[in-house]
């Protein structure tokens, strides 16, 4: 019974010292495994609203990538996203229609998700995160826009 009780003792003592090892271990495999990211440069994406452009709003965007995509390669290839959204911003803008300082942020992330497939290839982009807006101009909202009275002509 004593020989018992200090094999466990000893399997015990085992395990605990074993436990930060395995624990940098597992750390280390985490990092791996986690996922890149690239921060990508701001994109001025323009606010047409009526056929009228009425503001440029610089947008910083995140992508966030597979673990096992080559973050070189999509760091190259960032000019091509940056194209692709202004593209589509000028033929179908990604106005807010509560707020002409900001851009609808799901449609600007659907844009590249759409695109990724085409510019980096499939399951590489695991998704986009908008982490910053710039509006070039402070603008009031869009219902407190004030009409021009009439100009008085003698």
């Amino acid at each position: 019974m004593k020989q018992v009780l200090r094999t466990l003792a000893l399997v015990g003592l085992a395990l605990a010292l074993a436990a930060p090892a395995r624990a940098a271990e597992d750390k280390d495999k985490d990092k791996a495994k986690s996922a890149q990211t690239i921060q990508m440069e701001a994109v001025a994406l323009p606010i047409i609203v009526n056929g009228a452009l009425l503001n440029y709003v610089f947008v910083g965007i995140k992508l966030e990538l597979m673990p096992n995509a080559d973050g070189a390669a999509v760091r190259g290839k960032e000019q091509f996203f940056r194209d692709d959204l202004v593209r589509v911003g000028h033929r179908q803008p990604f106005t807010r229609l509560d707020d002409y300082t900001r851009v609808d942020e799901s449609k600007v992330i659907g844009e590249l998700m759409r695109a990724a497939p085409g510019i980096v290839g499939p399951g590489v982009l695991k998704t986009a995160v908008i982490t910053k807006q710039t509006s070039q101009k402070l603008l009031t909202m869009p219902g407190a826009q004030r009409k021009r009275a009439p100009e008085i002509i003698p």
